[in-house]
């Protein structure tokens, strides 16, 4: 925040002379990409001698989509800032971002928005994997918009735009992993379960699914995802490491954490088929099709047919 005061001050100590004939009243960084300053997280656009920069609190891009027609609003304020620069020469990202800015070039105009609103419309990016029509979420685009803002001008004057566009921030994520040996457990619950060290994915499956029988060829048992029978949930954690006694408990263990939890989409089908694998032993394997899975507003595809695994159990 003092970084960002200073870049909204130096226009008096880096320029004693104003243009009074600079009058901008288009202003277009449509073409530009968002960049964001790793040193204050300032994001900024940068266009010959013009810089468009936006201070507004980190947490508000918070990696979730928003719902149709109802974007994130903050009102423009001494913690949410608009300026608009311009400089005598070709401005750079240290200008910006560098704790001791370069000498050169300095600020002959500074345009700071006085009011508005800025509203942010936040989208999934997703990748597609089309042998299995599986997706996964790789970043999110905000989409950034300032409505009915004021600027107050260098010469004592105001400008004001109805609709100004920011334009896109994109954030990339890491993909979730999903990254299981596919070897299920079952507690006396009927939870049934797999995990690494991180992950872990969990189905509260309907008993009838799970049968000391054989299933006919091409006949598997057939159940749908829920939310309380054959509920599905997807968790990733941090602070420790996932071990076998997590599971199978009354309540959850505090560590290590939930980072993210992700839930089946209900209506997705679960499909499993048992053979023998020895002498009173079953093997069930389990079979997801156009599974879903989501958390708040954002959710991706498990794909078309997703192996969750092989259940072994014995007959008594």
């Amino acid at each position: 925040m003092k970084r960002f005061l200073g870049i909204l001050c130096c226009v008096f100590a880096f320029s004693g002379c104003d243009d009074g004939d600079l009058i901008v009243y288009t202003v277009d960084f449509s073409e530009i990409a968002t960049t964001k300053c790793s040193e204050n997280n300032l994001l900024y656009k940068l266009k010959e001698n013009e810089a468009l920069i936006l201070n507004i609190p980190e947490e508000t891009f918070v990696n979730d989509a928003t719902e149709p027609g109802n974007p994130i609003k903050l009102d423009i304020s001494s913690t949410n800032q608009v300026v608009y620069n311009f400089y005598d020469g070709k401005v750079l990202a240290g200008n910006i971002c560098d704790l001791i800015p370069p000498a050169t070039p300095h600020i002959n105009n500074q345009w700071n928005a006085s009011s508005g609103v800025v509203e942010i419309t936040t989208a999934t990016i997703k990748s597609l994997d089309e042998t299995n029509n599986s997706t996964r979420i790789t970043g999110y685009k905000n989409t950034i918009v300032f409505k009915n803002i004021t600027f107050a001008k260098g010469d004592g004057t105001t400008q004001f735009y109805e609709t100004f566009s920011f334009g896109d921030y994109l954030e990339t994520v890491t993909p979730l992993a999903l990254s299981f040996n596919q070897l299920l457990t079952i507690c006396d619950s009927g939870l049934v379960y797999e995990f690494n060290s991180s992950e872990s994915l969990t189905l509260n499956i309907d008993p009838a699914l799970i049968v000391n029988e054989v299933t006919p060829i091409n006949q598997p048992r057939i159940g749908t995802i829920g939310a309380v029978k054959n509920k599905l949930v997807y968790r990733l954690f941090e602070n420790g490491v996932l071990q076998p006694d997590y599971f199978c408990k009354a309540t959850d263990p505090l560590l290590p954490t939930i980072k993210e939890e992700w839930l089946g989409k209900a209506g997705g089908t679960i499909e499993v088929t048992t053979t023998t694998s020895g002498p009173n032993t079953y093997k069930h394997t389990i079979i997801l099709k156009n599974v879903s899975l989501a958390k708040d507003n954002s959710d991706f595809q498990l794909g078309t047919s997703y192996k969750y695994g092989e259940l072994q159990t014995v007959k008594q």
